[in-house]
C-alpha cells in the first residue's frame, strides 16, 4: 500500500495516525500464518502461537542482518528507523519477504525525555501508541513476576526469623486430614540441589529439615530488586521492612525500572517455555549465610513466576507504515543487560521469510555495547549466525566526536553541526572506522547506513562513504527513510542484500572456557580500546566468589555507558591508553551470563523538569491519545 509522503515531515503521531493499516490476520496470512497461529489483540496486533516455531521448524532460514550504530550523541542515531526503514525497502520496494524486529520500549522514557522507540517520520511501526504504551501487557507481566520473587525473598526472611525449624518444617508440609505430608512438586528441585533422594517429609532427619527449608539468607548479598516501568527517581534507594507487623527487619533497597529486570533479559534470551522455566528458577537473589547460591527454585516461587510470564513469552506482531511485518518482543536495557529483541521472535521470523528473505533485528546502543553482545551472548544463546552487520552513523555524531559542542537533548545544536565542517567530521571518523573494525572481528560483513540529515552536504557524505570503505565497510550508503520512507532506502536495502551474498566466518571474540578476568579483558582490549582492566576489591571478590560457585564459565554482559568506547561518557572518538575500572561484577545466572560494572550504572532513570507527559493527554471526542511526540 503506497504512502503519501507530507513535507514537511509532520510529527510522528501523526504520522502514525494517518497511516492506512492492515488487519493483522492479514499481515500474518501474508507470512503464512493463520489465524489459529494467532492470539489477536485487536484488530492490528496479535501474538504468535509457540507452536508455531515447531511446525515450521525444519524450513529453511532467511538472512540474518544486525543493525547496530557508532558511539551515538545523546539524541539516538536512528537505529529503530533505519531498522523499520530498511525492512520496508525490502519488502514494500524491492520484493523482499522480509521481517524487522525490534524491542518492546519501557514507558519509563517515553514520559520522560528520550521519548519513543517506534522509529519515526515515514518509517516507523504502527500502531505508535500501542508499541510505546502497554501493547499486549508483556512488560507488565514482568514487573509481577519480578515483584512475586522479591516479596518471596523478604517473607521468607521474616518468617525464617521468627520460627524455629519444627514449624517450618509443619508450614511448609502440613499434614492432611489423614495426618500425611507432601512436597510440593517445586520442593523436588531443592531435594536434588541438596542431594537428599528422599520422596517422604517424614522420612527427613532433623538436620535435613533444616537444610531444606531455612535458606538462611545473608540480608546484606541480596542483589534482586524490585521493579516499576515507570522513571521515579525516589525509588532508587529505600528502605524497607519499616511496618509494625514486619518486626523490625528494615534493610536498604531499591527499584529499577521493568526493563532492567533480569526476568526481562530471560524473556530475550529463552528459546520455549520449557527453557524459560528454567531459567527463571536458575535466578540467583544472594547468598545464604554460608554462602551458597540462593536462587528462585530454592524460594520456591519459579512456577508461579512462569505462570505470570506464559503469555509474554510469545511475540508480539504488528506492521510497518508500509504494512510490512514487524515483531516486537522484549525489551532488556543494553547496559546492564544484553540489549536485543529475542531469540524467539528471530528464530519464528527467520523461518517464516524462508531461505530469500530477510530478517532486520537490532541492537541497543552502539556497536561496542548492543552489537558485541547480539554476537557473544545472543548468538551463543539462539545459534543463529549473522548474515550482515548494518552500522548507523550520522554526520552529526561524527562531527561530536571530532571535538564538536556538547549535545544535549531538549537544546538546539550548535551551527558546527547544521553546516559544513569537513575538519571536524573527519577527526570524528576514527569512531565508525572502530566499530566497522570491531564488527569484522565477527567475521560478518559490514554495510554503513548513513542516516542523513537535511543539512548534510554532499562533502560530508562522500567523505564517509570513502573513509569506510578504507575501513573494511562493504559499502557506506546514504538513506531518507525518515522523510522518505522505504523508498528513501532502497539503495540501502541493495547494498544489505549484496553484502549478505558475501562469505561469512562467524566467530565468537572469546570461548566460555576462559576464566571470567581473561574474557573481560578481552572485552575491554579489543573492543574498548582499553590498555588494560583494573578491578576493585567488590570485583576481585566476586570473581572469586562466582568462580567457586560455578558461575564463570558464563558469558560476559559489560555493563558501561553507551556514550563513549569507554566507561567515561565524556571521552569522544576513540579513547586510547587508560585502563578500564570494574567497580563490581553481578551475576544474571538465569538469563545466563555475568555483568561487570565500569562506572555508575543508572538502573532508575528519572524525569526531567519538564517531562514529555506534559504534552500527552486523549481527546474526547475521537478517543485519539495526542501528544505523543
Amino acid at each position: 500500500m503506497s504512502v503519501k509522503i507530507i513535507k514537511p515531515v509532520p510529527s510522528d503521531i501523526e504520522i502514525a495516525q494517518a497511516a492506512e493499516l492492515q488487519p493483522i490476520a492479514e499481515i500474518a496470512e501474508a507470512l503464512g500464518l493463520s489465524q489459529d497461529d494467532l492470539e489477536l489483540y485487536g484488530k492490528y496486533k496479535a501474538k504468535i502461537h509457540l507452536e508455531v516455531l515447531e511446525q515450521i521448524k525444519d524450513r529453511p532460514q532467511g538472512r540474518y542482518i544486525d543493525i547496530t550504530a557508532i558511539t551515538p550523541t545523546p539524541l539516538g542515531e536512528g537505529k529503530t528507523t533505519t531498522t523499520v526503514g530498511l525492512s520496508q525497502a525490502l519488502g514494500a520496494h524491492l520484493g523482499k519477504k522480509t521481517v524487522a524486529v525490534v524491542r518492546q520500549p519501557s514507558m519509563g522514557p517515553t514520559f520522560g525525555i528520550k521519548g519513543g522507540a517506534a522509529g519515526g517520520g515515514y518509517s516507523q511501526i504502527v500502531p505508535m501508541e500501542d508499541f510505546n504504551l502497554h501493547l499486549t501487557g508483556d512488560i507488565h507481566a514482568v514487573t509481577a513476576a519480578n515483584d512475586l520473587l522479591a516479596a518471596a525473598i523478604d517473607t521468607r526472611i521474616l518468617h525464617e526469623t521468627n520460627q524455629d525449624d519444627t514449624k517450618l518444617f509443619n508450614a511448609f508440609c502440613p499434614p492432611n486430614k489423614k495426618g500425611q505430608r507432601h512436597f510440593s512438586p517445586i520442593m523436588f528441585r531443592r531435594l536434588k540441589k541438596l542431594g537428599i533422594n528422599k520422596t517422604n517429609p517424614d522420612d527427613l532427619t532433623e538436620e535435613e529439615k533444616r537444610r531444606m527449608f531455612r535458606l538462611d539468607i545473608d540480608p546484606a548479598s541480596i542483589t534482586f530488586n524490585r521493579v516499576i516501568d515507570i522513571n521515579d527517581r525516589f525509588l532508587r534507594g529505600i528502605k524497607i521492612g519499616l511496618g509494625p507487623e514486619e518486626k523490625g527487619l528494615v534493610r536498604e533497597t531499591g527499584f529499577d525500572i521493568s526493563v532492567a529486570s533480569e526476568v526481562m533479559a530471560i524473556l530475550a534470551l529463552t528459546t520455549d517455555l520449557a527453557d524459560m522455566r528454567e531459567r527463571l528458577g536458575r535466578i540467583v537473589i544472594g547468598n545464604s549465610r554460608s554462602g551458597e547460591a540462593i536462587t528462585a527454585d530454592d524460594l520456591g516461587v519459579a512456577g508461579a513466576m512462569t505462570v505470570l510470564m506464559k503469555d509474554a513469552i510469545m511475540p508480539n506482531l504488528m506492521q510497518t507504515i508500509e504494512n510490512t511485518p514487524a515483531m516486537v518482543h522484549a525489551g532488556p536495557f543494553a547496559n546492564i543487560a544484553h540489549g536485543n529483541s529475542s531469540v524467539i521472535a528471530d528464530q519464528i521470523a527467520l523461518r517464516l521469510v524462508g531461505e530469500d528473505g530477510y530478517v532486520i533485528t537490532e541492537s541497543g546502543f552502539g556497536a561496542d555495547c548492543g552489537m558485541e553482545k547480539f554476537m557473544n551472548i545472543k548468538c551463543r544463546a539462539s545459534g543463529l549466525v549473522p548474515s550482515a552487520v548494518v552500522i548507523v552513523a550520522t554526520v552529526r555524531a561524527l562531527k561530536m566526536h571530532g571535538g564538536g559542542p556538547k549535545v544535549v537533548a531538549g537544546k538546539p545544536l550548535s551551527p558546527e553541526y547544521t553546516e559544513e565542517n569537513l575538519d571536524l567530521l573527519a577527526k570524528g571518523l576514527p569512531n565508525l572506522m572502530v566499530h566497522i573494525r570491531n564488527a569484522r572481528r565477527f567475521g560478518v560483513p559490514v554495510v554503513v547506513a548513513i542516516n542523513r540529515f537535511t543539512s548534510d552536504t554532499e562533502a560530508e557524505i562522500e567523505m564517509i562513504r570513502k573513509a569506510s570503505r578504507e575501513a573494511g565497510a562493504e559499502d557506506a550508503v546514504p538513506a531518507t527513510h525518515w522523510s522518505d520512507g522505504g523508498a528513501g532506502a532502497v539503495e540501502l536495502a541493495k547494498a544489505v542484500i549484496a553484502a549478505c551474498e558475501k562469505p561469512v566466518d562467524f566467530k565468537f571474540l572469546y570461548p566460555l572456557d576462559w576464566d571470567i578476568k581473561k574474557k573481560i579483558e578481552t572485552i575491554a582490549t579489543e573492543i574498548y580500546g582499553a590498555h588494560g582492566v583494573e578491578y576493585a576489591p567488590e570485583a576481585e571478590a566476586k570473581i572469586a566468589l562466582y568462580t567457586r560457585l560455578g558461575f564463570d564459565k558464563l558469558p560476559i554482559c559489560m555493563a558501561k555507558t553507551h556514550l563513549s568506547l569507554s566507561h567515561n561518557p565524556d571521552w569522544k572518538g576513540v579513547p586510547s591508553n587508560y585502563l578500564l575500572p570494574v567497580r563490581d561484577v553481578k551475576a544474571s545466572v538465569g538469563a545466563g551470563f555475568l555483568y561487570p560494572l565500569c562506572g555508575q550504572m543508572r538502573t532508575m532513570p528519572g524525569l526531567p523538569t519538564r517531562p514529555a507527559f506534559y504534552d500527552v493527554d486523549i481527546d474526547l471526542k475521537t478517543g485519539r491519545v495526542i501528544g505523543l511526540f
